[in-house]
């Protein structure tokens, strides 16, 4: 069975499209291909990652179009080209709207590190969901994989895992354990899961 074609979309480091890299190689992610990488800035890291890894990658800049719309009539382009059937948001910066999002339902899906409800929605991304958390006081906090709808962060959670916070944590500290403990492995199977449910769609 031809496996679902999967579009990653990155902005910084890349670590979550790592983690599905080593996911594709392992075997975790087998229903899914990574057939494309698409970044939002020219100096992301996730860029070499893919190089390295033979992934065929396009630079799609929102600054470079004069509006929301002509920026996603672009990625929309670029997603076709590619054949694209499920597209990944892996520490992805740049907002999509629902003219966007509604053009492939049930086939965005997005890691975000907390528990949502928890510390999300607009302005919760990166170190700022840990420094909330931190600031709150919660002892548990975790990653959340969703389908992603106009709502940031509101659509269907898909997988949620849990992450203790610990005495004296700093947010950088509980970035990388939520990281390492939560998102490497929550995205790879869900990106799996969602993969295997669109092939058999087909």
């Amino acid at each position: 069975m031809l496996k679902t074609k999967i579009a990653v979309f990155v902005s910084g480091g890349g670590t979550n499209l790592q983690a599905l890299i080593d996911a594709q190689k392992s075997g975790i992610l087998q229903s899914g291909e990574i057939a494309l990488v698409l970044a939002s800035n020219h100096k992301a890291y996730a860029l070499t990652r893919a190089a390295e890894n033979n992934i065929p990658s396009v630079v799609v800049v929102r600054k470079e179009f004069d509006s929301q719309l002509a920026y996603e009539e672009k990625v929309k382009e670029v997603l076709k080209e590619y054949g694209i059937e499920l597209i990944v948001l892996a520490g992805f910066m740049s907002i999509l709207s629902e003219n966007f999002t509604s053009a492939f339902p049930k086939r965005i899906i997005n890691i975000h590190p907390s528990l949502i409800p928890s510390f999300c929605g607009k302005g919760y991304y990166g170190l700022k969901v840990h420094e909330a958390a931190l600031a709150y006081g919660v002892k548990v906090t975790g990653a959340t994989v969703h389908y992603v709808n106009e709502i940031p962060d509101g659509g269907e959670i898909l997988m949620q895992k849990a992450v203790e916070v610990k005495d004296g944590d700093t947010p950088e500290v509980l970035q990388r354990r939520v990281m390492e403990e939560a998102e490497w492995i929550l995205l790879p199977r869900a990106t799996e899961q969602v993969s295997k449910e669109l092939q058999k769609g087909r």
